[in-house]
């Protein structure tokens, strides 16, 4: 699916990178018509349309640029977002380390701005399968308009469900149809039966959450509850290097933390897991222990409605690639 639109030369309404003599990118929308303007002239997006995927273009005052259709990595971090969106270093460790396999039946909740279902989309292919779970109408409208901007329409294995995700899987998934589970959410752990109920045996379950509190706690309720594996958990720190002659060295910045994955198995149907012996420690929580990491405690900046309603607007703008013979 869209596999068309990755090749070919540019055409009307796609996006394309613009990256000049000195390294600055810019993510264009090509239109008819349309310039791309900067303090050192402008650049005729005809002059693009056309052209084949790697040209240099010249404005009109002899500046250069490469032009290149961004890659999903590229796409996730500048695509219109309500929500946080998954990175690409995490979303790579969760299509590979939860196994989602082409023709594979995943699902998901919640959907946030679509970046993490872009990822399993690509990864279960047109012939596979994911059930979305979005409590939020507006992220569903960004999530739909990020997907079909990137896959050229509505994706064939692809369906959004409003409504809660414990409530809504048991109703419409079969006990025991679903090959992998993909939670990033608040609270994961109030999700355990309505998870054990529609994995399949051996099915995978994993868990994006952004704290130590909610890491702990959905750690200790997989195993308190006895159908599934012994949870394992990790985080993962991308950090790039510098490229000049010899002076090769770590960059300045890093993606560091961005949240904690979580991963568990299925048990089949009437085995208890075996538990692993450790020393004694204390793991229980209450309502206070738990307040005091939500993201608004912590001091993440709550969206507004009114930019929701903006990013869903822009990403549904985004679908309206105009297809040439």
């Amino acid at each position: 699916m869209g596999a068309a639109r990755r090749r070919g030369p540019f055409r009307e309404g796609e996006r394309v990178q613009l990256t000049d003599e000195r390294g600055r990118m810019n993510t264009v929308t090509l239109e008819r018509g349309g310039a791309f303007h900067t303090h050192r002239g402008f650049l005729n997006h005809d002059d693009i349309i056309g052209k084949v995927d790697g040209s240099v273009v010249v404005n009109n005052v002899g500046q250069q640029y490469q032009t290149l259709r961004p890659l999903l990595s590229d796409f996730v971090l500048s695509m219109p977002r309500g929500a946080a969106v998954v990175y690409p270093k995490d979303a790579g460790q969760i299509v590979t380390m939860a196994d989602i396999f082409p023709g594979a039946r995943v699902v998901e909740a919640g959907v946030g701005s679509g970046a993490l279902s872009i990822s399993l989309l690509r990864a279960v292919g047109d012939n596979g399968y994911l059930h979305s779970f979005e409590r939020r109408e507006e992220f569903a409208d960004i999530a739909r308009g990020n997907v079909e901007t990137i896959f050229g329409g509505p994706h064939p294995a692809w369906q959004i469900t409003l409504g809660d995700f414990q409530e809504e899987v048991v109703r419409t998934e079969e006990p025991g149809s679903v090959d992998r589970v993909v939670l990033d959410m608040l609270a994961p752990w109030e999700c355990l039966d309505a998870v054990a109920t529609v994995l399949a045996p051996g099915g995978v379950w994993i868990n994006y959450v952004a704290t130590v509190t909610q890491l702990s706690r959905t750690a200790e309720a997989i195993r308190a509850d006895g159908r599934f594996t012994e949870p394992d958990a990790w985080e993962s720190m991308v950090r790039g290097w510098h490229l000049e002659g010899l002076a090769v060295r770590p960059d300045h910045r890093m993606v560091a933390h961005t949240g904690f994955l979580l991963v568990t198995r299925r048990l089949a149907d009437g085995v208890t897991g075996i538990s692993v012996k450790r020393r004694p420690s204390k793991t229980e929580f209450n309502e206070e222990d738990v307040n005091a990491w939500t993201p608004g405690a912590v001091g993440e900046r709550l969206v507004s409605d009114k930019k929701l309603r903006r990013a869903a607007r822009d990403a549904i703008a985004g679908t309206n690639v105009v297809d040439t013979p």
